[in-house]
């Protein structure tokens, strides 16, 4: 049972991760130092947040497939660990099942 919610966070993640790429493509060729509202990568499908960061900024957290930027007090200790604390967000890692399966989803691999 625990795998199955821990898949089911991980795949909701993926999808915001999803549409903030949709967001970061639709930004180029805007200055990569220049603010840009993302979308809270949390598991909550229907958060509606927007974190602000820099397209720099995102491409950094993007490297890792298991890193997601989320908004403080919307990360899951029992499946991620707080990685980088900014102004206004978070940037988690996603352990064990969630991890994997966020890294099978990146549109990236």
């Amino acid at each position: 049972m625990a795998d199955d919610r821990e898949q089911r966070i991980g795949r909701n993640e993926s999808l915001l991760r999803d549409v903030n790429e949709a967001i970061e493509r639709g930004q180029w060729p805007t200055d990569p130092g220049e603010a840009v509202r993302f979308r809270c990568e949390c598991a909550v499908l229907d958060c509606n947040h927007n974190v602000e960061l820099t397209v720099r900024e995102y491409e950094r957290v993007r490297e890792n497939p298991r890193r997601f930027v989320v908004v403080r007090g919307h990360e899951l200790p029992e499946s991620e660990s707080v990685v980088e604390a900014n102004r206004g967000y978070l940037v988690v890692e996603k352990r064990d099942v969630a991890g994997f399966v966020a890294e099978q989803l990146d549109p990236r691999s």
